[in-house]
């Protein structure tokens, strides 16, 4: 459009000059003023064109330059809340920092006590150990004392079977030293691994829970299950040296699967006997308090058996953690004529049964399903009897379909067993991420066996 409108007046520029040319000429100024008409009005029809269009340029620059302002005004805002929100953000990194540092000390803290008196307690027990037996020497074990070795011709029958027991007892020795060395290494090589099983809701199956379990490696990774290395290690304490290692890995998984939205509760065993130690309970309930946020997140196990033989330290330790807003489970149930007043005391809010035990708990009353252990009530009314002291009851190792139908039956809002899910291992990296320090479980062992 602007090639056709400089044209146009141009034309009406010189229009405009022939104009008053002609306007001179005929007023008798002669061809002379004429032309000196001519070129003056040209040029002042273009200067006015010229001014023009400079003022109308000036005016679109201005209003550029006032544009390129506003977006200037509206970048620096922009830039400025960025900055603002960067300097939150490397706050909230600090203060996240720093609470992870400090939790992090606490449990180095707890972990180094626990690696301290477990390797106090295998250092007593392998130096305990007698020394081996040997063919040639004048003396030979018995009974954990040594007696003279008759020499063979004047052996009898006897003295023949007692020193085939003496040598069983002495490779039983060993066997045990060599479990206890393998479990004492796993665990300062941090070969301890974690493995969740579903805990589910009946009758949808949806997860609800989880319960962790410890699994042990030895230096070649087998794994070692609980029921090959308990007999030497319950009697050292490593029990609840695994536990408490297990209740971190936790405490960590409670967190991980909260950040995912996932609003699940675990189950985590814990030893009598880590209720009862005065020396380390006190950092482990410093611990739980940094993170009582994931008290309803967090569920403490232990089995019937132990909760019966608690003391008054223990049921003391169990209300300081129930004060907290933790809650307490009861596993390996065999007897359910149970003392609800005191499980509601001693905040127990969950009772663990094996479906095996339930179903054979069933028999017939005068026509009715009832319990043995409660033969006055109604099967089907015993977990409503539970929940009216706020104790769910779940059915574990349940394996069958047809448990499900008769565990419904009783009305039984949870269920728990390898037919809804076998117990997984946690993956290695998110494992990775509960680890203690590389080098301080092996650095602790290390120093005590110096000493």
């Amino acid at each position: 459009m602007r090639k056709v409108t400089a044209p146009l007046l141009i034309g009406a520029y010189l229009c405009l000059a022939l104009i008053v040319a002609l306007m001179l000429w005929r007023g008798g100024g002669g061809w002379g003023a004429g032309v000196a008409g001519l070129i003056g009005s040209l040029g002042f029809c273009l200067a006015i064109h010229g001014w023009v269009e400079r003022s109308m340029a000036t005016g679109a620059l201005r209003g550029e330059i006032g544009a390129v302002r506003e977006a200037h005004k509206i970048l620096v805002d922009l830039i400025q809340n960025m900055d603002e929100r960067l300097t939150e953000l490397g706050e909230n990194v600090q203060e996240d920092a720093a609470r992870r540092s400090e939790a992090l000390s606490v449990e180095v803290r707890v972990l180094e006590d626990l690696i301290a008196r477990m390797s106090e307690s295998l250092d007593e027990r392998l130096a305990a150990l007698p020394e081996p037996y040997m063919p040639g020497a004048g003396y030979a074990p018995v009974q954990g004392h040594f007696q003279a070795q008759v020499p063979p011709q004047v052996q009898t029958p006897s003295h023949v079977q007692t020193h085939a027991n003496a040598q069983a007892q002495n490779r039983a020795y060993h066997q045990q030293a060599a479990l206890l060395e393998t479990v004492r290494e796993a665990l300062a090589e941090n070969r301890v691994d974690l493995y969740l099983q579903p805990v589910v809701g009946l009758p949808q199956r949806r997860t609800v829970f989880y319960e962790s379990f410890s699994r042990l490696r030895d230096a070649t990774g087998r794994i070692m299950m609980p029921a090959e290395y308990l007999s030497v290690a319950e009697p050292e304490g490593l029990v609840s040296a695994i536990d408490n290692l297990l209740l971190f890995r936790c405490v960590q998984i409670v967190r991980r699967l909260a950040k995912n939205d996932r609003k699940v509760g675990i189950f985590c065993n814990i030893a009598l006997g880590s209720l009862g130690d005065e020396a380390f309970f006190p950092q482990f309930l410093e611990f739980l308090a940094q993170n009582k946020d994931m008290a309803g997140a967090l569920i403490f196990e232990l089995g019937q058996p132990a909760f019966d033989r608690r003391g008054s330290i223990e049921a003391r330790n169990m209300a300081k953690l129930a004060d907290l807003g933790f809650r307490f489970s009861l596993d390996k149930v065999t007897d359910l004529d149970l003392d609800f007043q005191d499980l509601s005391r001693a905040d127990v809010k969950f009772v663990k049964v094996s479906a095996e035990v339930l179903l054979s708990q069933l028999l017939d009353v005068d026509g009715q399903t009832a319990m043995r252990a409660l033969k006055d009530l109604d099967a089907a009314d015993f977990a409503p009897l539970t929940r009216r002291y706020g104790v769910e009851v779940i059915a574990e190792k349940v394996e069958t379909e047809r448990q499900v139908v008769d565990i419904l039956e009783l009305n039984i809002g949870y269920g728990q067993g390898n037919l809804f899910g076998e117990p997984r291992a946690i993956r290695d990296a998110v494992l990775a991420e509960t680890d203690p320090p590389a080098d301080f479980m092996r650095t602790s062992l290390r120093r005590r066996a110096v000493r």
